[in-house]
């Protein structure tokens, strides 16, 4: 029961043997506070990971939403829609060939 009031009473940081008490109460302090923010760097690195995971599926969508307008963008009737826009259409007479002799 003694032993516990005096621990209560903070006795063994009192006495005159105590530096050593502080020292390791030292330690063990700063040991805590490398222990927390390391903790708090992971967590950071974690959510920062995050974030840059849903910014790549969010530009690989992208970059497939624009793959498939370009397929059909290319698409010959789409490409004959938009020429005849400006007035250029199909020809009406038969393409010429041409010989070589040599």
């Amino acid at each position: 029961m003694k032993n516990i009031i005096s621990l209560l009473n903070i006795e063994f940081l009192l006495n005159q043997d105590s530096i050593k008490n502080w020292r390791i109460l030292l330690f063990i302090s700063i040991l805590a506070m490398i222990s927390i923010a390391s903790g708090h760097s992971a967590d950071k690195k974690i959510y920062h990971i995050a974030n840059l995971n849903n910014d790549l599926k969010r530009v690989k969508s992208k970059f497939v939403e624009n793959k498939s307008q370009l397929m059909f963008l290319k698409l010959e009737t789409s490409v004959s829609k938009k020429l005849l826009s400006v007035g250029v259409g199909p020809s009406k007479e038969q393409p010429i060939k041409l010989k070589w002799k040599k």
